[in-house]
């Protein structure tokens, strides 16, 4: 029996052994609480968060005091939303978003209307880009806030932050930037990309799970949060609560790796992408989603047409991928990033998400590409609806 394969490092990414060993003296050795100043036990374990700060703030081009430390960028994204909207009501209440943001983003916009903000939801075209000229005429008077994600975590395409952050500086709003899948695996300055603020997560790059860090811009402009967390006035007051110490250590060491690691990392994995694509893609009617060019190195989102992604996952339990987030696995409606591409409900039931990370191996890909194309080939040979297509007829429920 080989073992199982891992291809959804966008769900999440395995610890790197170099992070655990990094973790593992403050779970007892110096186990002391980062907010107990009158002893070494607290020293040591502040010195340690803020030295895991400061190598957060330096793979993004941040100030250490602008990194507020989280549970994830689920809670990260939430305390950007939420807090500038509470803080800035008498400004405005007009948020822009893009309708393939996570659902973190999405849901906590939906709860926003509820308490009376006014949201643009503004679509995408084949590729997964937002309009820039669409962008811009979205935002009015009223307007505090445009959120867009620098990677989208299904497909992978990157939006034109740079481009983005030019248009909210010129209409003096704010932009806040789910980073989620995009920290440690593209380069991020959030001076040069006008970003306001930027959500994080530790365990996308090889740290651990429970841990992610929210950037709130401390100049030009200052941004103004309302905390959503109340209790010890930690965090600078934007987030009570006992700092998870080794939790944090972890993610300060995972961006460390990240920062050496980067680039060869992103032209390893890549290839190995290109080298599972060229034979998945060789099958017929089989479709990339996304930007070909502009996307994470270690995403491929394809559709087999007339092949339910359950049907396959099931006949390939060898290798773990996934149709859609994660973060909406109880939700069995088909992607909703798909369907704002133009793809139609079947089409998007039809598509699997790889993602290859930092410990894929070539043996993997290509033992991972055998499976799904012997999968897909018995699928389709089982399937009616195959045959009526695949000999030129027309299918009447495609």
């Amino acid at each position: 029996m080989e073992p199982p394969i891992y291809l959804d490092c966008h769900a999440t990414t395995p610890l790197d052994p170099r992070v655990l060993d990094a973790m593992l003296p403050y779970f007892q050795e110096h186990f002391g609480n980062a907010a107990s100043h009158s002893h070494v036990f607290g020293l040591q374990a502040k010195a340690a968060v803020d030295r895991a700060r400061g190598l957060v703030a330096k793979l993004i081009g941040a100030d250490p005091s602008e990194i507020v430390f989280t549970s994830g960028a689920t809670e990260a994204l939430n305390l950007g939303l939420k807090g500038v909207f509470e803080a800035a009501r008498r400004k405005g209440d007009h948020i822009v978003t893009v309708a393939t943001e996570h659902k973190a983003v999405l849901d906590t916009c939906l709860e926003l209307e509820g308490r009376g903000a006014r949201i643009t939801r503004l679509g995408v075209d084949a590729l997964g880009h937002v309009d820039l000229e669409a962008l811009a005429d979205a935002i009015d008077d009223d307007t505090i806030l445009v959120a867009v994600m620098a990677a989208n975590n299904e497909i992978g395409t990157l939006a034109p932050l740079a481009d983005i952050g030019q248009i909210t500086r010129r209409a003096g709003v704010l932009l806040l930037t789910d980073a989620a899948q995009a920290f440690g695996k593209i380069p991020l300055n959030v001076e040069a990309l006008g970003i306001d603020l930027l959500a994080i997560s530790s365990h996308k790059i090889y740290g651990p799970k429970g841990v992610g860090a929210l950037y709130v811009r401390g100049h030009d402009p200052k941004v103004r949060l309302s905390a959503q967390m109340h209790g010890g006035g930690h965090e600078r007051g934007m987030r009570s609560g006992t700092l998870d110490v080794p939790g944090i250590v972890g993610l300060g060491e995972a961006a460390r790796i990240a920062a050496e690691e980067m680039a060869s990392d992103t032209e390893r994995i890549g290839s190995l992408r290109d080298r599972l694509e060229s034979r998945l893609l060789a099958l017929p009617r089989t479709q990339r989603r996304g930007d070909l060019a502009a996307r994470l190195a270690g995403n491929s989102s394809v559709t087999f047409s007339y092949v339910p992604s359950s049907t396959l996952m099931m006949q390939v339990r060898d290798v773990a991928v996934s149709s859609g987030s994660a973060c909406t696995s109880a939700d069995p409606s088909p992607s909703h990033v798909i369907q704002a591409l133009g793809a139609s409900k079947e089409e998007a039931d039809w598509t699997i998400r790889f993602g290859l990370g930092r410990f894929t191996t070539e043996a993997e890909i290509d033992r991972a590409g055998e499976l799904f194309e012997a999968a897909i080939g018995a699928i389709r040979g089982a399937s009616p609806r195959w045959e009526v297509a695949n000999r030129g007829g027309v299918d009447a429920g495609s």
